[in-house]
């Protein structure tokens, strides 16, 4: 009998465009004769629409034009309830009970501990990391500092939120850091809001843009180093695929870079690295999923200095899943297969909910 998989995709953030092209590569590429997919599209607003896979998406084939098409079969989740819980908003009828749900929901609302907080009420098994894990990666802030903790490097860098935002000094932070610098909001992802600076007059226009993304940034030194991303796949005993490298053709990895123009960085899986290195960079990739409570999958960036040094860039725990991303490539290059990588992440999440759900939820005292 086929599993039923929820897959949801969009939502309420600046990268909603790059997880419509995540659903739509998932849906093609999962195994129809093993999952049956329900498709739950979140719009701009938040609102919920059941899909239909043959017209899910506008523009489906531009990057750059793609949109979710609007239903008019809302969805609602209905917590506390053991078979339907989810139904459609008409009140009218439910929609059975779903396995697992897939979320590749990037950024915001999605990526952050929200949608795996509901899910976990729910009680509904899901994809990626929990709420712990997803919260502290994608805080750029927060994962630094236990990251630190864990002995591994990142860059050195400065946080301000919009109630510090005055003691932001451009000359006191060039002296300590240098040029050039990067500006990024501490909660976003696929370089939303990030800018590289070499001047106060960008310096001050990146710092206004990064906080239309967040109420917190970071202004972090710039790297000189190979930028290797690596991607990991487990729960409790996670492993790491062979490390790919971005070779950018302007200036850092941006989001056009890596959504939609297909020539604005060279991917080079695998990277050219010796055993040692391959070796070392697969154990901190591993060390920093585990540093930051990650389980099922996350995409582990770092930068390679030519003193050997890996110093840690982010852990993405929903990376990209679209044409050019990279975290189904290196798995398709260490042996595993599109298709199977997500029926590896599903059973992944199936096992962990079984394992949660096998903990006390009372306490009798004796």
């Amino acid at each position: 009998m086929k599993k039923r998989v929820g897959l949801i995709f969009g939502g309420k953030s600046a990268e909603h465009e790059v997880s419509l092209q995540s659903a739509k590569n998932v849906l093609e590429a999962i195994d129809k004769d093993k999952y049956e997919v329900l498709l739950i599209g979140i719009d701009k607003e938040g609102k919920w629409h059941m899909h239909d896979s043959s017209h899910f998406l506008l523009n489906a084939e531009d990057p750059k034009l793609i949109a979710l098409n609007k239903t008019n079969e809302g969805v609602a989740f209905v917590p506390g309830e053991t078979q339907n819980k989810l139904v459609k908003t008409d009140g009218k009828s439910a929609l059975g009970e779903l396995d697992v749900i897939f979320p590749i929901l990037h950024g915001t609302l999605g990526e952050d501990g929200s949608i795996q907080g509901m899910l976990r009420v729910a009680e509904i098994p899901f994809v990626g990391s929990s709420v712990l894990g997803s919260a502290v990666s994608m805080d750029k802030d927060i994962a630094k500092r236990l990251l630190r903790v864990a002995g591994l490097k990142v860059a050195d860098s400065y946080t301000f939120t919009r109630a510090t935002r005055e003691n932001i000094s451009f000359e006191d932070i060039e002296k300590s850091l240098g040029l050039p610098l990067f500006i990024k909001p501490a909660n976003q992802g696929s370089s939303v809001g990030v800018s590289k600076v070499e001047s106060k007059e960008e310096f001050n226009a990146a710092v206004t843009e990064a906080f239309k993304y967040d109420h917190k940034i970071l202004i972090e030194e710039a790297i000189r180093g190979r930028e290797i991303e690596c991607s990991i796949l487990g729960n409790e005993y996670p492993k790491a695929s062979i490390p790919g490298e971005i070779i950018a053709v302007n200036d850092f990895y941006s989001y056009e870079a890596k959504y939609i123009d297909e020539h604005g960085a060279t991917l080079q899986i695998p990277a050219e690295l010796n055993e040692k290195q391959v070796k070392e960079i697969q154990d901190v990739a591993i060390q920093a999923f585990q540093a930051l409570n990650c389980e099922g999958m996350a995409r582990v960036d770092v930068f390679l200095t030519e003193a050997d040094e890996i110093i840690i860039n982010e852990i993405n725990t929903i990376p990209g899943f679209t044409k050019i991303s990279m975290y189904p490539k290196l798995w398709e290059h260490s042996g595993i297969s599109y298709s199977d990588l997500i029926d590896q992440l599903i059973q992944l999440a199936i096992e962990r909910h079984e394992r949660d759900s096998a903990l006390e939820s009372s306490f009798e005292a004796e």
